[in-house]
């Protein structure tokens, strides 16, 4: 019986998955938000914030690009690799502490959209306004000339516990409170090409997310790419 229950489920697992991959989903998202980080990362020297570091390399290219870093994450970081410009620091952005106007450059990659929301990172304490307060708080680290790099969820307002917030008419003027928009582009996948697109903002603020799932294929939103500076 299990002999010939085994290629049935295998069969239908494999339908679910191509059913699944002809959906927009978030797959490729990546790749559009580090290359935007990268196109506008001033060159250094100075000092950088790679806030929420344990995901991605910019750690490594903002090294790259002179300036001296310090890699800060709610959970321990992991680099396969090592720099003598880079400083690890394990620490919650809420109760970290830096200077005023120490950064020159604070990069912000998919990761204030989480802070505050307890489940996951290690968040134990629900804070409702976490990645407001994360935001004025690295306004006030960030120096007056100095540049913030973010990258965030975009679409109808929306708060997927424990997963991530969404952006939208109303939420995202208040994370940009206090800031100055240098450059902002917005990305959105269209029909079930599976592609991600530049769109216009009231496209991607309009955009239906859906962000319960732990999968990245079971999710989809629009991604807001932001340069800033204080305002």
């Amino acid at each position: 019986m299990i002999d010939r229950l085994y290629p049935l489920a295998r069969s239908l697992y494999r339908q679910a998955l191509r059913w699944w991959s002809r959906l927009p989903n978030l797959e490729g998202d990546r790749d559009v938000e580090n290359t935007f980080v990268i196109q506008h990362m001033p060159a250094g020297p100075g000092q950088a914030l790679d806030f929420g570091a344990n995901t991605s390399f910019m750690s490594l290219m903002a090294a790259r690009r002179g300036f001296s870093v310090i890699a800060l994450d709610i959970m321990p970081i992991h680099f396969l690799w090592a720099h003598p410009k880079i400083e690890t620091l394990q620490g919650d952005v809420l109760t970290t502490n830096f200077p005023e106007d120490f950064f020159d450059l604070i990069i912000n990659l998919s990761t204030v959209e989480h802070v505050g929301l307890a489940g996951r990172y290690g968040v134990k304490k629900m804070e409702e306004e976490g990645d407001l307060i994360a935001m004025k708080r690295l306004r006030l680290w960030l120096k007056s000339e100095g540049v913030m790099l973010l990258t965030i969820p975009v679409g109808r307002d929306a708060v997927f516990i424990p997963m991530n917030r969404v952006y939208g008419e109303k939420r995202l003027p208040l994370l940009l409170e206090g800031y100055r928009i240098l450059h902002e582009e917005y990305w959105a996948k269209r029909g079930s090409d599976n592609i991600w697109y530049q769109v216009e903002k009231a496209e991607a603020l309009s955009f239906p997310a859906r962000a319960g799932s732990r999968s990245p294929f079971m999710n989809i939103y629009a991604l807001g790419c932001f340069a800033l500076q204080k305002a």
